[in-house]
Formats: C-alpha cells, sequence, structure tokens
C-alpha cells in the first residue's frame, strides 16, 4: 500500500455533490405521481383508541385515504434478529392493535396528493382514547413502580468478590450518578419515500442500514429479499437513530401498496423525539475500592435504564467498566424498566457515554480522596490485558495517549487546590478522563472494476452517514492500484449492491476497506488472466509472475503495459473484482481502541457564566486512514460531547407523559457560540494489524465517550461542586 494515500489528509469525493445540492436524500426523491403521508400520534401516553373520526378529514382537499387500525393491511412481524440481519427496534406494526404505549405513537396516517394537504387533514382527524395507567413518565417513577429491577444476565459481568473487597477497602467511593434521555437530533429527519413497480418494493430511506432495512422489509411485506430495494446513497447522520427501520417505514410502504403510487412520509421534528428512539435515562450506582497507595481493590458500576411497553432496550453502561482498568474485584450489571416512552436505541457511544460519565466521575472522586493526581491514579491502574476476557488487548497505546495529551494540555501545570486557578473574573478548571470503545469488525462483501477507460468502480452496500466512508473507499482503491482517487468512482448505500455492513458501532472502516482491498487485488487477477492470455501482450507469461503497480502491468524482463491497454486489445471494458471477508479473529486479543480528554472550563460566578474554554483529546485507534476525516469525527464528538455535559435532555410532563421540549427551540444543543476556541486532536497512529490488514479500528464513536465526565471534573476542580447528574445545570453551581 501507498503511505501517501493510506493516512493523507484528503477532503471528502462527495463533498462536491453535496455543495451543488446534486446528492439526494430520502426526502428528495420526486417521483411520477407522488403523494405525501402525514401521522396522526397518540396526545396520550398510555390507553386505548376508541373511536376516529375522519368525517371532517376526509372532505378535506386532496386526500386520498387515511388509515388506521380499522383499515390497514394485515402484515408479518420481522424476528428483529441482527444475526439474520432484520432487527428493528419496536417489532410492534403501525396500527397492529388499538393500543397506545407512548406520546407520539402512530395511530392514522393520512396520505394526499400534497405535503400540506396531507397535513392539515391530519389536524382534522379526531381520536378518542379511553384512560389507560397512569403515565410513567421518567426513569425515577419507572423505578418507583418496578421496585428492584432483575439484572440482564447476557449482559453483566463479574469477577473476584467485589462486594467482600469493597467492605474491606481501605478507601470508598459510593456514589450515584444520572445521566437523562436524550434525543438523536441529525439535521436529515427521518424520512421514507416508497414505490411498488411489478410487485416489488423500492425503498428510499434514511437508513445506516440498508441491508437490514431490506430483509425486515421482506419479512414484513412477506417477500423474497431479492424483490425489496433499499437505496441510501446519501444521508443526513443519523447518531444511531437510523440504524433500524421504524414504524414510519412500514406504514409508508403499506401506504404505498394500497393505493398504488408513491408514498412519502416525513417524520416531524417533534415526533423524531417519540417514535425514532432516544438514548434512555440512566441511575448508576458505582462503588470503588482502593489502597492508600491507589490500587483499585474493589470496583462495581451496577445501571437501570428505562425501556419501552413493547420492547426491551439495555443501555450498557458497564461495557467499558469491566475491561479499562486492572481491578480483580469487580462487576458491571445493568437492569430495566418500562416506562411509557417509545423504545430507546442506540445513540452514539451506546452504554459507554453515559457510563464513562459515571465510572470517570468516580474515579476522579477516588483520586481525590486518596490526593492522588487524577491523571497519576488512571495511570497507577493501566493494564494491557482484558481482565473480562482474560486476552491481551492487541493494540493498546493508552499511556502515551494520557502523556501526549497531558503534554499538549500543559497538565503539569495544574494546581490541585479547587478554585486556586483563575484569570480575571474567571476561575479555571482543569478536568480530564480516558475514553474507550469497543474495535468491531463484521462480514462485508465488495465488488471493484478496473475499467477501460482509466477509471475504476467500486461498490458496496454500506452507507456514508457523514462521515467520509466514499473517500477512504476510494483511497484503498487508490493505495493498490495507484490510481489517483479522481479516478475512482464510489457507489454506497443500495441493497443492491454486495452486502456491507451497518453504519454504525465505529465498524464500518475496518469491515469495509478489508473487503474492498480483496476485491481490488482480485480485480487484478483477472486482468491478469486477460494479459497472459493467448494473442495478449504477456501472452506466455504466468498470470502470477506478473506484476501491478501504478496502474500498469509488468514482468520480470521489463516490459510494462498500461491496464487500460490490455483491456482495448481484448475489447474487454473491464476486469472485474469480488471479495468477501470474515469478521473480526476471536480468540487470541480483546480488540478496543483508547484515548483521553483533558478539559479547561471557565466559571465566572458573578454573571453565572459557564463555558469549556479549550479540549486536548488524544485517541488510540489503530491506522489513520484520512486524517482530516479522522480529525473532523474526534471534534464532532467532542462537540457532541459538550453537549451531553452541559446542554441535552428531554424532559416529559409527568401528569400526562408527554414530552415538553421536542423541538430545536427548547431541546437544548451547543451551537456555533459554545464550541471551545482551543480543540486540539493527537491521533496516535499505530496500526493494529492483529484486527485487519489496514490497521484500522473505528473512530466515530469513542470521542464521545469521556467527555462529559472530562467537563465535570473540570467543573468541580474550577467551583468545588460534585455535578453527579447530567446536564450540569448553572442553578447547582450558584447553590451554596
Amino acid at each position: 500500500m501507498q503511505d501517501k494515500v493510506i493516512g493523507a489528509s484528503r477532503s471528502r469525493i462527495d463533498g462536491p455533490e453535496k455543495l451543488s445540492g446534486r446528492a439526494r436524500y430520502a426526502a428528495d426523491y420526486h417521483l411520477p405521481g407522488l403523494a405525501y403521508a402525514y401521522g396522526v400520534f397518540s396526545t396520550v401516553a398510555s390507553g386505548t383508541v376508541e373511536q376516529i373520526d375522519l368525517s371532517q378529514a376526509k372532505k378535506m382537499p386532496g386526500v386520498l385515504d387515511i388509515f388506521h387500525h380499522g383499515h390497514f393491511p394485515d402484515l408479518y412481524r420481522t424476528p428483529s434478529s441482527f444475526a439474520q440481519q432484520n432487527k428493528v427496534d419496536e417489532t410492534r406494526l403501525p396500527f397492529e392493535d388499538d393500543k397506545v404505549y407512548y406520546p407520539g405513537q402512530f395511530v392514522a396516517l393520512v396520505v394526499a396528493d400534497t405535503f400540506a394537504n396531507a397535513r392539515a387533514a391530519a389536524y382534522a382527524v379526531q381520536v378518542r382514547y379511553s384512560a389507560g395507567a397512569e403515565p410513567i413518565a421518567n426513569l425515577e417513577q419507572a423505578m418507583a413502580q418496578a421496585g428492584q429491577p432483575k439484572p440482564d444476565e447476557s449482559s453483566g459481568h463479574s469477577r473476584g468478590n467485589p462486594d467482600d473487597a469493597f467492605a474491606s477497602a481501605t478507601n470508598q467511593v459510593d456514589a450515584t450518578y444520572v445521566t437523562p434521555m436524550e434525543t438523536h437530533n441529525p439535521m436529515e429527519m427521518h424520512a421514507s419515500t416508497a414505490s411498488w413497480e411489478n410487485g416489488d418494493l423500492i425503498l428510499h430511506e434514511a437508513s445506516q442500514g440498508v441491508i437490514f432495512a431490506r430483509n425486515a422489509m421482506a419479512k414484513i411485506f412477506g417477500l423474497p429479499p431479492e424483490r425489496v430495494e433499499v437505496r441510501a446513497p446519501f444521508i443526513g447522520s443519523g447518531f444511531g437513530s437510523k440504524l433500524w427501520i421504524w414504524p414510519h417505514a412500514v406504514a409508508a410502504a403499506a401506504a404505498s401498496r394500497e393505493i398504488g403510487r408513491p408514498v412519502q412520509l416525513v417524520v416531524p421534528r417533534s415526533q423524531m423525539f417519540t417514535t425514532t428512539g432516544h438514548r434512555p435515562p440512566t441511575h448508576q450506582r458505582i462503588r470503588i475500592g482502593a489502597t492508600d497507595d491507589g490500587k483499585l481493590t474493589a470496583l462495581s458500576h451496577d445501571s437501570v435504564n428505562t425501556t419501552s411497553m413493547v420492547n426491551t432496550y439495555v443501555e450498557t453502561t458497564g461495557s467499558c467498566t469491566k475491561s479499562l482498568y486492572d481491578c480483580a474485584n469487580l462487576r458491571v450489571s445493568h437492569a430495566t424498566v418500562a416506562a411509557h416512552h417509545g423504545t430507546p436505541t442506540s445513540m452514539r457511544a451506546p452504554g459507554a457515554a453515559p457510563g464513562l460519565f459515571a465510572l470517570e466521575s468516580a474515579m476522579d472522586e477516588m483520586a481525590e480522596k486518596l490526593g492522588m493526581d487524577p491523571l497519576e491514579f488512571r495511570k497507577a491502574n493501566y493494564t494491557e490485558r482484558d481482565q473480562s476476557m482474560d486476552l491481551p488487548f492487541s493494540s493498546i497505546h493508552l499511556m502515551e495517549a494520557f502523556e501526549r495529551g497531558a503534554e499538549k494540555f500543559g497538565w503539569s501545570r495544574r494546581d490541585h487546590e479547587v478554585g486556586s486557578m483563575r484569570e480575571g473574573n474567571d476561575v479555571i478548571g482543569w478536568g480530564m478522563a480516558a475514553c474507550n470503545w469497543e474495535a468491531l469488525k463484521m462480514e462485508c462483501d465488495a465488488r471493484v472494476s478496473l475499467r477501460a477507460d482509466g477509471t475504476a468502480y467500486v461498490s458496496c452496500a454500506t452507507q456514508d452517514i457523514g462521515t467520509g466512508t466514499y473517500t477512504i473507499v476510494a483511497q484503498a482503491v487508490s493505495a493498490i492500484t495507484g490510481l489517483d482517487i479522481d479516478q475512482i468512482e464510489v457507489e454506497l448505500g443500495d441493497s443492491s449492491y454486495p452486502s456491507g455492513p451497518l453504519s454504525g458501532g465505529s465498524w464500518a472502516t475496518a469491515t469495509t476497506l478489508p473487503a474492498v482491498a480483496e476485491a481490488t487485488r482480485a480485480a487484478i487477477e483477472a486482468l491478469k488472466s486477460y494479459a497472459s492470455a493467448e494473442g495478449a501482450q504477456f501472452e506466455g507469461t504466468k498470470p502470477d509472475a506478473l506484476n501491478f503497480a501504478n496502474g500498469k502491468l509488468s514482468s520480470a524482463n521489463g516490459k510494462s503495459v498500461a491496464y487500460t491497454d490490455i483491456l482495448k486489445q481484448q475489447k474487454l471494458a473491464n476486469a472485474d473484482g469480488e471479495a468477501h471477508t470474515p469478521g473480526a479473529p476471536e480468540g487470541e486479543f480483546s480488540f478496543r481502541s483508547f484515548g483521553a480528554h483533558f478539559v479547561e472550563v471557565r466559571w465566572d460566578a458573578g454573571i453565572s457564566r459557564l463555558r469549556v474554554s479549550r479540549v486536548v483529546s488524544a485517541i488510540d485507534v489503530g491506522q489513520i486512514i484520512n486524517e482530516k476525516t479522522s480529525a473532523n469525527q474526534v471534534e464532532g464528538a467532542i462537540a457532541m460531547g459538550i453537549g451531553m455535559a452541559l446542554f441535552e435532555a428531554t424532559d416529559y410532563d409527568e401528569r400526562s407523559g408527554l414530552p415538553v421540549n421536542n423541538n430545536y427551540a427548547e431541546y437544548l444543543v451547543p451551537v456555533h457560540a459554545d464550541q471551545p476556541p482551543e480543540v486540539e486532536v493527537v491521533l496516535l497512529d499505530y496500526p493494529d494489524y492483529e484486527f485487519n490488514e489496514f490497521g484500522a479500528r473505528g473512530i466515530g464513536e469513542i470521542g464521545v465517550t469521556g467527555m462529559a465526565a472530562a467537563v465535570a471534573n473540570a467543573v468541580h476542580h474550577a467551583t468545588g461542586k460534585r455535578v453527579r447528574e447530567l446536564p450540569i445545570r448553572l442553578e447547582s453551581l450558584m447553590q451554596t
């Protein structure tokens, strides 16, 4: 591979398409005869639909049909299996029964000739409900109702005797940390444009997983998968909310089949707070025991999160706790309690983001109790072995991340005394935290064609959700062939292409690139066979004696021929290669990524102003494929982590169970003015060849993990207030 290609800082090859407006997203497909759907959403959190009055709505202009429990085609449920690649988060079908399980649930669907007409008619639908159970609107209510929840056995871990070790520990921290519900708010709202052609379903979907969407829709409509095609060449991000299809996609496809014309359904922003997932709130108790010299002797991490009334979702907050530090006596457990919310789903760094807020806050509390520097305390408990699996890490450079991050930040100048660092009216706080994420790799297929016009073509069904996948796929082909990236055409995000992975979990890069590389080499082998055939330029030379580099084939005697000339001489359009690569190797190593955040906050008590002023993040994710897009991923995660720490929380009215801040005006997210003036990302760039041939692990998730804790720890250093509940609110800092 060419080092100047792999690791280079390249701009995204899909940038011109997006900047020019040529890139089309799911709601940009205006098919002939397109109709528009708009949902009618429940205004109660629990109950039964007693009556739907459609009399006024049906008289309104342009209305084509109105679907509801009494008027909807019979469909099938999907098994919702990850292994079978047909998983959905809400297994209940739209309008499957007359029950209401959460506010904002679809209870009817209006289809009309224009979006405006569909929306107006939807507002005219009158629904009467019979009262259900009292709303369970938040985690506290759910825990009070459920009593002692039973831990989920499949996601827990235990070793040694953590309870006895904690009881006998010289130094103890026993604290509870609370994180709120966070709602995915990608700029592109969820959307589906469905059409049927000769009994085949074509779905333009805002999807992070077109293969999963295809397979699930095939199960739901009773079709073979080859009769369903899901297309998502461009996605306006998703942060995990678009991994699986939701009820709106099923409803749009069913409505399209019923009325005999294409149907488009865009989920309103307000209902993205109810019917397309969220990160669930958590209640996490951390107990740490340590010796006087700072060695961990006990660690337990027991958490509870809300789930829905129709499906169970476990937020695995202890997924990093079980392996990040050296501790012989450890337990993690996860339990769920039901609330009247839609089903939660993965949100960027699921489990790890809220889990490391709790763990890394507790580690700071223990360091303070011991009188140790927080960084030195973490170093004292460093391990190169995943004790939860009893395996060595394939590659770990956490100590270097600690050291380089600290050096860039100037950590050695930190005065440990709370509130002692000042500049003008600002009290300055410095905090840090480790970050961590699992490294994952799935099976993948890819196809590559070397074409007679001097270009290459690559296709794979994985998606680019805005992270730069198009670009790094082109880089992989360029590195092997020597072709310039501008000569490589990449097509992604269509279920008719060779099967590719979900764009989530930070596994797309590690999964897709090896398959693309294998397919490229297969295309080169096909080219060699053509070149050595009878009448060809290398007739009589064995294919394996030919060498390919910089777009040319050459032999040992010095003869060199451009691959385009070989194809043209044979009157061939292309040389094709296909490949299938397996998932991550098992049994010898634990694969994870590591890093550290260093954060400066400034607190002006006189005007109650808190801001993050500086961040340094040192990240160990294996080989860096594209320096620019990699740094961009971490920078974006830092912004999201600041949002988690200081802004984001979805609130529900305890009386009605309805969301009260389900819009961009009241659901606070960090804006440009909230970004730190100084952000520096240090990419360590140590290839992990035990993991894959590129040595690359994923980078999308890790940057958000630990960030909220680093901010909270910095806030404590500035103010002396130990905030254990997110987001950090100004009123909690102003209290005496």
